[in-house]
């Protein structure tokens, strides 16, 4: 079993800032890496930001240069750091992991999401 506790989302106005944290644990022998999604009402989730456990760094274009992600492998946990918001930012953000059990083979977990808004 494996849990991923995900927080950080709120309201903010445009040009602000927030960060999102999420922490997996349970029954898990590797981590390859995690990161979040997000989900637009009515469309598909999108990458957002991901990283590895060796801390290579994935982003999609549009949040390049103004979100960060980060870990700390030893306690699984990810945190995004999210300036310079943009209302097209506004999504809910969902924290996943992709792992492997112990003597298992890999696997993806989704969080519970949290919503971002940006608005005025």
């Amino acid at each position: 079993q494996v849990q991923l506790v995900e927080s950080g989302g709120g309201l903010v106005q445009p040009g602000g800032s927030l960060r999102l944290s999420c922490a997996a644990s349970g029954n898990i022998f590797t981590i390859f890496h995690m990161g979040w999604h997000r989900e637009i009402p009515g469309k598909d989730r999108e990458l957002v930001a991901s990283i590895t456990n060796g801390g290579t760094t994935n982003y999609a274009d549009a949040v390049k240069g103004r979100f960060t992600v980060s870990r700390d492998s030893a306690k699984n946990t990810v945190w995004l750091q999210m300036n310079s918001l943009k209302p097209e930012d506004t999504a809910i953000y969902y924290c996943y992991v992709d792992y492997a059990p112990p003597g298992s083979y890999p696997r993806i977990y989704w969080g519970q999401g949290t919503q971002v808004t940006v608005s005025s």
